[in-house]
């Protein structure tokens, strides 16, 4: 599967920052974003298709078995993936394609798609990624411990990532910034 337009992947832990960069960058550069399937429940915050679709875990299991993913993991004890069918979607229109996934998702896509350019968000300290997870108000405490125990495995696969920006306390315009100019820069090669 060659892609017909530029992929980035935009990916970090949980607290490192990627919603509110994608967020940003999308009042700054014109781009598709992939839509990721997910089990995991719907937040109040959320709907179908924004920033998820949302499924049974029974669905998503059969979607494996007929090969409809493109790549999918399971993160956070929930199952997620980007199908074939979105990848094909996005493929249609020539703006650059913005995914956001773990470093197992990065791993997977560059085996299919070479060209795609990674870029890891990366946070200043577990201390201070697991103050965001709590300040944000969103999970447990054990389920704060759990993404604080799975992002110490993340950050040993820094390698598969082209670009690491690490999103300091206090300096997210700046991360966005540097994000974007990767993004301008890489758009023209």
């Amino acid at each position: 599967m060659k892609p017909k337009t530029k992929i980035f992947i935009i990916s970090g832990p949980s607290g490192a920052g990627e919603d509110s960069v994608i967020s940003a960058l999308e009042k700054k550069i014109k781009f598709n974003r992939v839509v990721t399937t997910v089990t995991r429940k719907k937040r109040s915050s959320e709907k179908q298709g924004k920033p998820y679709y949302f499924i049974t875990v029974k669905k998503f299991k059969e979607m494996i078995k007929n090969k409809k993913f493109v790549e999918w993991a399971i993160v956070y004890g929930d199952y997620r993936g980007c199908t074939k069918k979105e990848i094909n979607r996005l493929q249609k229109d020539t703006r650059p394609i913005l995914w956001k996934v773990d470093w197992q998702g990065v791993k997977t896509i560059k085996k299919f798609l070479p060209e795609t350019i990674a870029i890891f968000i990366a946070p200043p300290s577990l201390q201070i990624l697991k103050k965001r997870l709590i300040k944000r108000g969103q999970d447990s405490i054990q389920t704060i411990q759990q993404r604080t125990e799975f992002t110490k495995n993340w950050l040993k696969h820094k390698n598969v990532y082209n670009y690491i920006v690490t999103n300091a306390e206090g300096k997210l315009a700046e991360t966005i910034k540097k994000i974007e100019g990767i993004i301008k820069a890489e758009s023209k090669g």
